[in-house]
């Protein structure tokens, strides 16, 4: 085990074409958990003839004090990402010597679609997913 495993509590990998996502919760040295997440990519820096092969790697640390509004960001993004309607921004403060400002009119709310109904007789068993798994850890 080298310097760098021995720090390593937990890891998830995501296999996506020419990259890997690697999910590994670590700890410190004075015992606080963190999130680092690699993207690692696969390269070809040399011909088609004689291919030469390298990974290019991305790190992102997250630190327990960022875990909260990390993900409240991760899943309103993938929201969004999904089809989601994008969410309105928060309205900045104003000055204290500033005017008023007048409040636009609200937009027609969206139609909602009903939610699906269970299928009683199907019994699937409860997939977690890989921030289940961690928020599970922490």
């Amino acid at each position: 085990m080298n310097e760098t495993d021995k720090d390593l509590i937990f890891s998830e990998s995501v296999k996506a074409g020419k990259r890997i996502y690697y999910f590994d919760v670590k700890q410190s040295r004075n015992g606080d958990k963190y999130l680092a997440i690699t993207e690692s990519k696969k390269i070809n820096e040399g011909t088609p003839e004689n291919p030469h092969f390298v990974y290019e790697k991305h790190k992102l640390f997250l630190y327990k004090e960022d875990y909260e509004k990390f993900m409240d960001a991760l899943v309103k993004t993938l929201d969004v990402a999904k089809g989601g309607v994008i969410p309105e921004p928060a309205p900045a403060a104003a000055p204290e010597n500033s005017a008023p400002a007048v409040a636009p009119a609200p937009a027609p709310a969206a139609p909602v679609a009903p939610e699906p109904k269970p299928v009683a007789d199907e019994a699937k068993p409860e997939k977690k997913s890989f921030l289940d798994k961690v928020k599970d850890i922490f």
